[in-house]
């Protein structure tokens, strides 16, 4: 490919533009679509990257290129830092190749003479607009036996002066991904994630746009970095600027001193950090991202099953007659997955022993889990089965035989967290001996789906050397875990895995590409997983998004809310039931009943459509939806939170639908309607109640629809079909 050529990707609305200049090539554009580009339009792309020249500055503008360094000026968060036993500290790029492998791919190949590296830098856009990027190092000096020391490797693109409000997300146990907002001012706003995981507080998905951007309006560009351990995400702005361009976006690995240490031959490559624009708010990048997933390799061939996980229903109160009878009911109620979760293996009364002891308890299951998991599967529903592989509690027989699998400094163990440590999955044996125990469970009990747990951070996460002298092991326990479900998954192609870390802990991609749904949060209090369930779904399409009911008084909040609202909360996700069938009564059988039916006549489209949620004035009330592809069927959640000054919500935007069709809307009433705080409803829903009334897309869309005024903690369920 020819020096100084432009390169053009485009895909789904979004392009990124790449002049192959010398050394280093330079972005010209990533955002909007340009179209297509004719050699005047690239020329003129070219001429308006030109930056003034600045006073007491560098003599030739500063440019922004594909692997910002200070040899370019550039005086922001660098692409790359690292050393040679205190030298080769300036790194200086040459671009050596370039080529396009593929539709939408952009590869850059570069050689280093100053720090002895040979870089390849990878830009993938897919069909949705998400930009895959992705950079590897290899050191291929050999005649310094020095190993380069690698610090930091992160791939940055442009933002322009108006992408100047930061949205991202912090949190806690039972309270994750929570939004939060601030301006992008001049500096660097950073996240780093220093836990081993992504963590409960992760930034997860990094996004800055113009001000005030909502669900359904402004321009965003966005960073989600695709890693299950340690990571970096930033937003900076410089008083020179970036080139043309206001600032820039960026991230990747959080390496920790001296886990990377390039000998000569040794490569490191770094996560996926995938990026996305769009021009149609909060709604628009999260159908980018859900549209991605949905495209990637699937290994469910069958709709979401409907989840009976055994957690709150019993906790580690392990009694075969219950949970046979459980099993009955959930048969009955219309369930199609029934998850034995903790408390099944060797010595595991509580949670302060028994992990890693991969075996059945025989003083509980005298007759291993197979009259369980044969009668799951005579019912024709399918056994899922709990794990906390990368655990330990030293009250077990491994950590008594293997104390040095331990994750953990020579100088002794710091302190526990839920009573546990981490084992060391990149020892060999340690890895071996799960993998082992975990395949013969799974074969053995003709596992169909396992929730794979992750309950502590990794604090002093080193592996331990002879001496003393202790290695960073945050990286190599990631890519051993990658290692270990990759195998499983080649050994059981079917099997489908659910990635929870204490709740929703460990959410990112680069675990999903291994799993297939996550745990957004332990906490089902319908209040707090409205605003979970929300955000989470920024990232992650409904059916990736685990969302279960428990009983009418939360393990976690000790909140008590009605069944209804408990039960079109879960409707919305991947929904299944926590609750203990066997202590409900006829009248909740039934209603249970009843929602499984609706859930199983809406999850082709929750499953399948786009997401929308509504901008509102008042935070008390929600409406967010699933609307078909085509735009024929949509269904909406209308949701009051707690009370709030206004009385009446008066006419609300139906967003997602095509204003030029007819629409016939439907209230659903299969769980109950919910208690409302006002003398008359609004004059619509009698009719919806009914029959259902016709109205024109153009009206609900453009004017809106008056909504009733709920009481707290309560949702109303609308079902709109294109009338003919």
């Amino acid at each position: 490919m020819a020096m100084n050529a432009v390169v053009v990707l485009r895909a789904g609305g979004t392009s990124l533009v790449v002049e192959l200049a010398e050394p280093v090539p330079r972005v010209l554009h990533w955002g909007r679509d340009l179209g297509e580009l004719s050699e005047e339009d690239c020329a003129a792309l070219r001429l308006t990257d030109e930056p003034a020249g600045l006073n007491n500055a560098l003599d030739t503008p500063r440019r922004f290129s594909v692997w910002p360094t200070e040899a370019e000026g550039w005086s922001g968060i660098p692409a790359q830092e690292g050393h040679r036993g205190g030298t080769a500290t300036t790194p200086r790029p040459r671009l050596t190749r370039a080529h396009q492998p593929g539709a939408g791919e952009l590869v850059l190949e570069f050689d280093d003479a100053v720090t002895g590296l040979d870089t390849v830098l990878t830009y993938r856009l897919t069909p949705s607009g998400v930009l895959a990027v992705q950079a590897t190092i290899t050191r291929t000096d050999d005649t310094d036996p020095e190993p380069y020391d690698l610090a930091a490797v992160a791939t940055l693109l442009p933002l322009p002066g108006r992408a100047t409000e930061i949205l991202d997300f912090t949190g806690r146990w039972s309270r994750e991904r929570v939004p939060q907002r601030r301006p992008l001012g001049f500096g660097a706003h950073v996240r780093e994630g220093r836990r081993g995981k992504p963590g409960m507080d992760s930034p997860y998905l990094l996004t800055v746009g113009t001000p005030g951007f909502g669900f359904r309006t402004g321009e965003v560009w966005a960073l989600h970095v695709g890693w299950s351990g340690d990571h970096r995400f930033f937003a900076e702005r410089l008083p020179e600027g970036a080139g043309v361009h206001a600032g820039v976006l960026g991230g990747g690995e959080l390496l920790r001193a001296g886990e990377v240490r390039l000998a000569a031959g040794e490569s490191y490559t770094g996560p996926v950090s995938y990026f996305a624009w769009s021009g149609d708010g909060l709604d628009g990048l999260a159908g980018r991202f859900h549209a991605f997933l949905r495209a990637g390799p699937s290994r469910t061939s069958t709709p979401r099953p409907l989840v009976l996980n055994t957690w709150e229903a019993v906790y580690f109160d392990h009694d075969l007659p219950h949970l046979l009878a459980l099993t009955e009911l959930a048969a009955e109620v219309g369930v199609e997955r029934v998850v034995l979760d903790d408390g099944w293996f060797r010595g595991r009364r509580d949670d302060t022993a028994g992990l890693g002891d991969w075996s059945v308890d025989e003083q509980v299951w005298p007759a291993g889990l197979a009259p369980l998991a044969d009668r799951v599967h005579e019912l024709g529903l399918q056994f899922g089965l709990w794990f906390e592989p990368e655990m330990i509690n030293l009250d077990s027989v491994l950590a008594r035989e293997h104390p040095d699998w331990i994750l953990g400094p020579s100088a002794g163990l710091g302190e526990t967290s839920r009573n546990q440590y981490v084992l060391n999955l990149a020892r060999e044996d340690a890895w071996t001996y799960l993998l082992g125990a975990l395949d013969e469970l799974i074969t053995r009990y003709r596992v169909d789906y396992v929730k794979w747990d992750h309950n502590r951070e990794l604090h002093e996460a080193v592996q331990r050397r002879p001496g003393g002298a202790d290695i960073p092991g945050v990286r190599a326990q990631t890519l051993a875990l990658y290692r270990l479900l990759d195998e499983l998954r080649a050994r059981h192609p079917r099997l489908e895995i659910e990635s929870c870390a204490g709740g929703g802990g460990r959410v990112d991609l680069g675990i999903l590409a291994r799993t297939d749904r996550v745990w957004a949060s332990d906490c089902i209090d319908p209040v707090e997983r409205q605003s979970i369930q929300r955000w989470t779904a920024q990232l992650l399409p409904p059916e990736f998004i685990g969302s279960h009911f428990g009983a009418e008084r939360s393990h976690t909040t000790q909140r008590v809310t009605g069944t209804s609202f408990r039960l079109l909360t879960v409707l919305f996700g991947h929904a299944g039931i926590e609750q203990d069938l066997t202590r409900c009564t006829p009248e909740e059988l039934k209603l249970i009943t009843a929602w499984s039916a609706l859930y199983r006549e809406f999850r082709p489209l929750l499953h399948s459509g786009t997401v929308v949620r509504g901008d509102l004035d008042d935070d008390a009330n929600l409406l967010h939806g699933v609307v078909a592809a085509d735009g024929s069927a949509a269904l909406y959640c209308w949701v009051r939170l707690p009370t709030s000054a206004p009385s009446q919500p008066g006419r609300v935007l139906i967003p997602g639908l095509d204003p030029a069709s007819r629409y016939l809307l439907r209230i659903r009433d299969d769980v109950g309607l919910p208690a409302m705080q006002q003398a008359a409803a609004p004059g619509w829903l009698a009719a919806a109640l009914g029959e259902g009334v016709r109205l024109p897309g153009a009206v609900l869309t453009g004017a809106g629809l008056p909504m009733p005024n709920l009481q707290p903690e309560q949702a109303l369920l609308l079902e709109f079909r294109r009338a003919g």
